[in-house]
């Protein structure tokens, strides 16, 4: 029933045409010799029905040729049994204005079609029948006003929940990219100028820094491959880093890095977040720590519990500022912080009583 419901609203022409075949039908049905020729009352009725079928893209043009074709079938021969189908067409020629936002076109159409159900009803039905018909007549009219506001109503609230939701995925894949490329950059751009000062003093410090390099290049690009792949709609879902390529990413920088806990059943979205913090913050330790500042990294994951927390703690020590500090992006602590909300965490950052920086964390993988 879902899948039917979004495939009418990817293809409204549908519905409307079948509204449009429903009332030819209702109408072949009812035809007889008292009623005038057929031709005659198939050209009023196609003048009530058919413009139903561009009633979204023109809806003015389409309203006004069923008014027009209204006063012909009061006018020129009372086929009452068109009647129905006149009130139904002209209701939802109410209902599309009004979920169009046009309430001053949509009061006007009301006005005109409470007063052609008026005349019907009181020239076709004898005594005092027509009073009821009347209010049946103007209860229509309030009812699909009143669904018009509604499905508007729906509709505006549905595209700011779509809005929000594109919001929301730009900011991830923001946080995806800034991650994996400000880290393995700044590694890159720090090993880089390290080696062109030991180029000449120290030939194997050279080679290991360009293998740093080499090496960080080659995971940032196979970061990024998996990262477009689980991007690109019907891909499948390429492995992403987990806490046991912790290792690896601090071994790149030369931090030391202690793992207490058991990472044994933890989601993959909790192992992934914990990945991303701790390479931003290595990130932050390569753009402004001091040269030679000793980096330590901390990573608990407690154990399998109702209420597990994996809390994180990246420090560096402190010393002459660096002299060629590299650019910050303002997006660091940010994004930081934006992952750890995901979980219900807590988040701190600051420098330390040495002079140093730390960054701490902790998520509540349960409430992810």
């Amino acid at each position: 029933m879902h899948r039917l419901n979004l495939w009418l609203r990817g293809h409204p022409w549908v519905g409307d045409a079948a509204l449009v075949l429903v009332m030819f039908l209702s109408w072949s049905l009812q035809t007889g010799d008292g009623w005038g020729p057929p031709w005659e009352q198939a050209l009023v009725l196609g003048g009530l029905v058919s413009p139903l079928l561009w009633r979204r893209s023109h809806p003015l043009p389409a309203v006004a040729m069923m008014l027009v074709a209204a006063m012909a079938l009061y006018v020129f021969e009372p086929w009452a049994h068109q009647l129905p189908i006149a009130v139904c067409s002209l209701n939802v020629m109410v209902y599309t204005l009004v979920v169009q936002g046009r309430p001053r076109a949509a009061a006007v159409v009301a006005a005109l079609t409470a007063t052609f159900y008026i005349a019907c009803t009181v020239s076709w039905f004898s005594d005092k029948q027509w009073i009821p018909a009347i209010g049946g007549y103007l209860v229509t009219i309030a009812l699909a006003w009143a669904i018009g506001e509604f499905m508007r109503a729906r509709r505006a609230y549905d595209a700011e929940k779509e809005g929000r939701a594109v919001a929301e995925e730009r900011n991830r894949i923001a946080r995806e990219l800034h991650d994996v490329l400000a880290h393995s950059v700044s590694v890159m751009v720090v090993n880089a100028e390290g080696a062109a000062l030991m180029r000449h003093s120290d030939p194997a410090v050279v080679d290991r820094t360009l293998r740093v390099i080499s090496e960080t290049g080659r995971s940032a690009l196979g970061e990024l491959r998996r990262l477009v792949e689980v991007l690109q709609e019907g891909s499948p879902r390429s492995p992403q880093p987990t806490a046991a390529d912790l290792r690896d990413l601090t071994e790149r920088i030369g931090a030391d890095l202690a793992v207490t806990g058991d990472a044994e059943g933890l989601p993959a979205s909790a192992a992934l977040q914990t990945y991303r913090i701790v390479q931003e913050a290595l990130t932050n330790v390569v753009k402004h720590a001091p040269a030679g500042a000793a980096t330590r990294v901390h990573v608990d994951f407690g154990g399998p519990a109702r209420d597990r927390w994996v809390r994180i703690e990246v420090t560096n020590s402190g010393g002459p500022a660096r002299p060629a500090a590299l650019p910050g992006s303002g997006r660091g602590l940010t994004g930081m912080r934006e992952r750890v909300a995901l979980f219900d965490g807590t988040f701190d950052a600051g420098p330390t009583s040495d002079g140093g920086y730390r960054v701490a964390a902790t998520l509540q993988v349960d409430a992810a």
